[in-house]
């Protein structure tokens, strides 16, 4: 590869301070629904992907926006973490009790298939659905993350960034292969954060084959499955790459708290960061604000 490595520290720093892109509440508000009993599974209906086709803009973005919620690191604060950085790590028995009240308050996890067929055909979701999102590869994903989700039966979607897998970086260490296999073989999605995080409003020639082709090829190789799902780095993007995502087989993409594309909805799907500020109110009323 004709390239230099990407340091791990260098990583660690970007990842210290997240996707740098901070949530914004929108008018589009999803409705809430009747407060319901929570069940503690993952709604996984199944779907035949290749049935769907894609839907016309203007119908794409009628459809009331569902909550999805992106994570970073899940772990306790340290002195060293900074202001910035705190935004970004959220403290484990505080995710305990972010995770508790969407159980309580009766939220189901949906998965992309779920969210690719309502999008484009309308198909039914369950009772306040909503998408969980962990970016960056970070360990406690796996270690922290993963056993509470199971606890109540969750499902979520993993954004790798390739370069990090089974590192140990000064500040942060990562899922190895085989976690990250675990994590699908256990019905979880895995997509793709490109090679090394770089912005991708900035790529150019070589670019698209290092930062996309070559970390598809990799997750593929990991999981035995498709990837189809992927995560713009600082959930920065611009119209002018979509036609790449797209020809790359990509059905998703994801930034953060932007508007939407009005000609590719599917590829600027909307997210908020769950803060490591925020109580679990407080992010409870984030998710009715922000959809």
């Amino acid at each position: 590869m004709n390239k230099i490595f990407f340091p791990i520290i260098a990583v660690a720093m970007i990842l210290i301070s997240g996707c740098q892109s901070k949530s914004s509440p929108t008018a589009n508000a999803m409705t809430d629904s009747t407060d319901v009993k929570a069940t503690t599974t993952t709604s996984t209906a199944k779907i035949d992907i290749n049935q769907i086709k894609v839907a016309d803009p203007k119908t794409i973005l009628a459809r009331k926006q569902v909550p999805i919620l992106c994570y970073h690191q899940v772990r306790n604060w340290k002195e060293r973490d900074g202001k910035v950085g705190k935004d970004y790590i959220v403290e484990v028995q505080n995710f305990k009790d972010q995770i508790q009240m969407l159980v309580d308050s009766g939220y189901h996890t949906i998965l992309p298939d779920q969210l690719y067929a309502y999008l484009n055909n309308g198909a039914e979701l369950p009772s306040k659905p909503i998408m969980l999102t962990f970016d960056d590869t970070d360990l406690d994903q796996f270690t922290t993350v993963n056993p509470i989700l199971k606890k109540h039966g969750y499902k979520a979607v993993y954004f790798i960034m390739t370069v990090s897998i089974g590192k140990k970086g000064k500040f942060v260490d990562y899922m190895s292969k085989e976690q990250i296999k675990q994590l699908s073989d256990e019905g979880n999605v895995i997509g793709s954060h490109t090679y090394d995080h770089k912005n991708f409003k900035k790529y150019t020639g070589k670019d698209w084959e290092e930062q996309l082709d070559k970390p598809t090829k990799k997750l593929e190789e990991i999981t035995g499955k498709q990837i189809t799902e992927f995560a713009y780095p600082f959930g920065l993007w611009n119209a002018e790459g979509i036609p790449e995502l797209k020809k790359r087989g990509f059905r998703m993409a994801y930034q953060l708290a932007t508007k939407r594309d009005e000609k590719d909805p599917l590829f600027t799907i909307r997210r908020i960061i769950a803060s490591g500020y925020w109580s679990p109110k407080t992010l409870s009323n984030s998710i009715k604000n922000s959809f």
